[in-house]
C-alpha cells in the first residue's frame, strides 16, 4: 500500500511538473478581443485552445485593428491580433514584418472578408441566368423600389462606410439609373438589415450593399452578384473609392485579407506546438456566419460562443492543434 501511495504521487508530482513547464513554455498571453461578433469569438476560441490545450496563461485584452496593430509594432503588446484586418494598414504592418516586430501566422478567414453586392438565394435560384450587376439591372420588376414599383432599387450602407461610397460609384458606373434602378439609402446598419430581413420574410426581391462575414447572412442565404469584368486595383484607389469623383469605370471588389497577427518576442518565446496552431488556424465566411447567427439568436457571448464552435465542430478544430492538445481541450469541454 505505501509503494502504491509513493507510486500514485510520484505520478501526480510529475504530471503537475510537465503542466506547470508546459504553461511556463508559453507563459502569459494577451490576445486582442477586437470589438466586433467575428473577432470576439475567435479570440475566445484561441484562448481557450491556448490554455486548455497548451498549457498558456491566455488573457484578453481589449483591442482595435488599427491601435492594436500599432501598439504590436511599436510596443509589441498585446502578443496576438487574432483577426488583423492587414489591408487597413498595409505599411505599418509590411514595416513590422520588415523591422522583425510581428509575424504573420494563418490568415484567420480563408477564403477572405467579402464585400459586395448580393441578392437572395431564392431570387438567384429562380432566376439562374442573373449571375452579374449588368444581369441585375436588366430586371427593374424583380428587384422594385418600395417607394416606386415601376423603377428597381439598390440598397446601399449608410453614409460614412467605405462600402457605401463605392457601391455609389459603382451605381454610376454601371448606369443604374439609366437602367430604371435608384440607389436607396437606408441611413444606418440597422436599417440595411431591416430591409434585408422584411424582403426575405416576405419573399421579395432584394439587391444591395453587404459583406460578409456576418450574423446576418448566417441566418439569411444570400449570393454574391458577380462582376463581369477583373479587378484593377489602379481604378479601384483611383476612382471606385473616392466619393467625388466623376468618371467611376466597372470594377470588382477587392477580397480583404484578414490575418492573424504575432509578436516576435511571443513568436520565439512560445515556440513549435503554440506556433503550429496559430499558423494553422483558420475558418470560412460559412463557417462564422452560422456561429455568429447563433451567438445572435441566443444572445451568446464571445466565450460562449466559442465552447458552442469547439463543441459543434470538433472535425475542424482538431485539424488546428495536435492530438495530445485535442483530448485537453475535450476534456476540458
Amino acid at each position: 500500500m505505501k509503494h502504491l501511495l509513493a507510486s500514485t504521487c510520484l505520478a501526480v508530482g510529475m504530471l503537475a511538473f510537465g503542466g506547470a513547464a508546459s504553461a511556463a513554455e508559453c507563459g502569459d498571453v494577451t490576445i486582442a478581443n477586437m470589438n466586433w461578433q467575428s473577432a470576439e469569438v475567435l479570440a475566445n476560441v484561441d484562448k481557450l485552445i491556448l490554455t486548455e490545450g497548451y498549457g498558456c496563461n491566455a488573457d484578453l485584452i481589449v483591442g482595435d485593428t488599427v491601435p492594436t496593430i500599432t501598439s504590436m509594432t511599436e510596443k509589441g503588446e498585446p502578443d496576438i491580433a487574432p483577426e488583423g484586418w492587414v489591408d487597413l494598414l498595409p505599411d505599418v504592418v509590411n514595416r513590422g514584418i520588415e523591422e522583425g516586430k510581428l509575424v504573420g501566422a494563418a490568415v484567420a478567414l480563408s477564403d477572405g472578408a467579402v464585400q459586395g453586392w448580393w441578392m437572395p438565394k431564392y431570387i438567384a435560384d429562380a432566376h439562374p441566368d442573373i449571375k452579374t450587376i449588368d444581369d441585375v439591372l436588366k430586371h427593374p420588376e424583380l428587384f422594385p423600389d418600395p417607394e416606386d414599383s415601376s423603377k428597381g432599387a439598390i440598397y446601399n450602407g449608410p453614409q460614412g462606410w467605405g462600402g457605401t461610397v463605392v457601391t455609389a460609384q459603382f451605381f454610376k458606373a454601371y448606369d443604374g439609373e439609366k437602367a430604371g434602378f435608384t440607389l436607396v439609402d437606408t441611413g444606418s446598419a440597422a436599417g440595411l438589415d431591416g430591409s434585408i430581413a422584411k424582403a426575405y420574410e416576405r419573399k421579395q426581391g432584394w439587391v444591395g450593399y453587404y459583406w460578409a462575414p456576418t450574423a446576418l447572412l448566417g441566418k439569411y442565404e444570400m449570393v454574391k452578384v458577380e462582376h463581369d469584368v477583373p479587378l484593377d486595383m489602379a481604378e479601384w484607389k483611383r476612382c471606385n473609392t473616392v466619393a467625388d469623383c466623376a468618371d467611376p469605370k466597372k470594377n470588382d471588389w477587392p477580397k480583404d485579407k484578414v490575418q492573424t497577427l504575432v509578436t516576435k518576442e511571443f513568436a520565439d518565446r512560445a515556440g513549435g506546438p503554440v506556433m503550429d496552431y496559430l499558423n494553422t488556424r483558420a475558418w470560412t465566411n460559412d463557417t462564422v456566419n452560422k456561429l455568429m447567427a447563433w451567438m445572435t439568436d441566443n444572445q451568446a457571448s464571445g466565450e460562449e460562443g466559442a465552447k458552442h464552435f469547439l463543441s459543434e465542430n470538433e472535425d475542424l478544430w482538431t485539424k488546428w492543434v495536435s492530438p495530445e492538445a485535442a483530448e485537453k481541450i475535450k476534456a476540458a469541454l
